[in-house]
């Protein structure tokens, strides 16, 4: 297991100095009997009876020493494999040094297949029932027309190819200044250093906020535990990706930490027909994506909220 980064000393005396979700739960603790408390939640998040004592206490996944993440992992791996009698490997790899990731995508040349989604969809075990998806297909009513608020969701495949429209797939923008992470009470989300959102999932106590916050609806919550037939649960995780949620907590789209940590492309880049994603370092010059970014007229989606979206997109057609 690859050593475990830890903080800075000032960003760690900085949480100290915080109401942290250890002290919030120590204090309803104190305060009543996890009878009364559990009663006292809102139906609409986890009971006391979703969790065991032991996870309620855990540390946030930055503050763990190695051994206590390794120890959280084996016991993940263990729940996971008495539910679907599935033995998964829950990785742990830190992001590479010096990266940032970004992804392009030309809208030119997608066809609104919807593989992007669906293939997103089944590398990371989201739930089947209520369906959950993490990448949001957009079309324009005509194509003399591209607004962003003119587009319509659609969740079906396109099976012909409409030469009037424009397909638009939408999903976590991987921004450089979230205003989720802003939003979020308990710093249960934060950006990498390699520039993805990622969300501790033990940590989260759903609360929302960065939904609220978010520009690109991109954050989803699970409203009843999430279901996953045996046969389909991908069994290579990250403790940070793809590994099943719990129910009550919101999940979002990665970039595939566990694909890219180890060597891969995000699943909807490896899926796409027609090659319409790119996925790279845009530190790396001679990369396909800072060609991209560097080269070619690009948009970013409501670069005017100040999120500095890490996900470019790009007409083709014409360039030469």
């Amino acid at each position: 297991m690859s050593e475990h980064p830890t903080r800075p000393e000032a960003e760690l005396e900085l949480r100290r100095s915080l109401i942290t979700r250890r002290v919030l739960l120590e204090n309803l603790l104190r305060a009543t009997a996890l009878g009364a408390t559990a009663a006292a939640l809102p139906a609409c998040g986890p009971t006391f009876d979703d969790f065991r004592l032991a996870e309620l206490f855990q540390r946030h996944y930055q503050d763990m020493s190695t051994e206590q993440l390794e120890e959280v992992v084996a016991q993940l791996e263990d729940q996971i494999f008495k539910q679907y009698r599935k033995r998964p490997v829950i990785h742990t790899d830190p992001p590479k040094d010096g990266v940032r990731w970004v992804m392009t995508l030309d809208l030119s040349a997608c066809l609104g297949c919807g593989q992007c989604a669906q293939g997103c969809f089944e590398e990371n075990n989201q739930g089947r029932d209520p369906e959950i998806k993490w990448i949001t297909m957009l079309r324009s009513p005509d194509v003399k027309v591209w607004r962003l608020h003119h587009t319509e969701t659609f969740t079906r495949p396109v099976t012909d190819i409409d030469d009037n429209k424009f397909y638009l797939p939408v999903g976590c923008q991987q921004c450089d200044h979230p205003a989720c992470v802003r939003a979020c009470p308990i710093n249960a989300t934060w950006k990498e250093p390699d520039g993805v959102t990622v969300v501790d999932y033990n940590w989260c106590i759903g609360c929302r906020y960065c939904m609220a916050a978010c520009p690109y609806d991109a954050r989803k919550f699970n409203w009843a535990p999430p279901k996953i037939p045996v046969n389909d649960l991908n069994t290579f995780m990250h403790y940070l990706g793809n590994r099943p949620r719990p129910y009550g907590v919101v999940e979002k789209c990665t970039f595939c930490v566990q694909r890219v940590r180890a060597g891969y492309e995000p699943a909807c880049v490896a899926v796409c027909p027609v090659g319409a994603r790119r996925f790279g370092d845009l530190n790396d010059e001679s990369s396909g994506v800072s060609l991209i970014v560097d080269q070619v007229k690009t948009i970013q989606l409501k670069e005017d909220v100040g999120t500095e979206p890490r996900f470019y997109y790009y007409f083709s057609m014409g360039l030469t």
